[in-house]
């Protein structure tokens, strides 16, 4: 008898296994990054249909396999469906599904944090009113994901010379981790200049649950968060050991 196991996922991506089957790349509650067979999905009479779309959360009972498991049922718990009114709102979550399947691992240590974290995410981008909320959101998901896998930004003090960095101008290094101070700045080649102001927004926004306001929320232009997006989407993608296919999208409706 096969064995079979019920998970929490939130569907990340999909592609063609047969004439009528699909493989779906999940990420789930308990297990951190799977890969399911959907079996006859492309046919019309398909019981799975919807629940298989991407960015759609699922409770889902699986077959297990050597190889590939096999999806046997799906309980839709979250489509997200104001989600899919808004093109911007679909590329970023795209975008932050991607770094979801990058980062992701089978049998992650932290899947329970990063499922919620992601389920957080879509539930309140989804629910966004204007392109800075949504904006915010993704800038909210890229911090507190990077902290969570172990990539944390070091936003306190200089990760050279471990000081406070109080300075009004201040630099970030990719390849360091994080800010540094102008003194340390002279000896590093590649770096970038930031004020304060991004600096502090960034390190209240870690700080913060997801879902609780902040003094910046209502004062943040979407330039200003433009910059901080960017900043940590090259943070992100030095760091992750896949490459992006989303960004240049991003990068179009940014």
């Amino acid at each position: 008898m096969k064995e079979q196991f019920t998970t929490n996922t939130i569907n990340l991506k999909s592609y063609s296994l047969s004439e009528s089957d699909k493989i779906i790349v999940m990420y789930s509650k308990e297990k951190g990054l799977i890969k399911g067979v959907a079996k006859g999905i492309k046919k019309p009479t398909s019981k799975l249909g919807g629940r298989m779309d991407l960015l759609v959360a699922n409770k889902m009972m699986l077959n297990k396999g050597r190889t590939l498991d096999t999806i046997c049922q799906a309980e839709a718990l979250n489509t997200f469906f104001n989600l899919r009114n808004d093109i911007n709102k679909i590329f970023f979550a795209m975008y932050c599904s991607e770094i979801v399947a990058n980062f992701g691992v089978e049998n992650d240590p932290n899947s329970e944090d990063i499922y919620n974290l992601f389920y957080t995410f879509l539930e309140y981008i989804s629910n966004a009113k204007t392109k800075e909320q949504s904006m915010l959101a993704v800038l909210k998901f890229q911090l507190k994901i990077m902290d969570i896998t172990g990539y944390s930004t070091e936003l306190n003090n200089c990760v050279k010379c471990t000081k406070p960095v109080q300075d009004e101008n201040i630099y970030f290094s990719i390849e360091q981790g994080g800010i540094i101070c102008p003194e340390c700045a002279q000896n590093i080649v590649k770096k970038i200049k930031i004020h304060s102001k991004i600096k502090d927004f960034l390190n209240t926004l870690l700080k913060e649950d997801f879902n609780i306001p902040t003094k910046y929320d209502n004062l943040v232009t979407e330039k200003f968060l433009d910059t901080c997006i960017n900043l940590l989407k090259n943070y992100i993608e030095y760091y992750s050991p896949k490459s992006f296919k989303t960004t240049q999208i991003l990068e179009g409706i940014r």
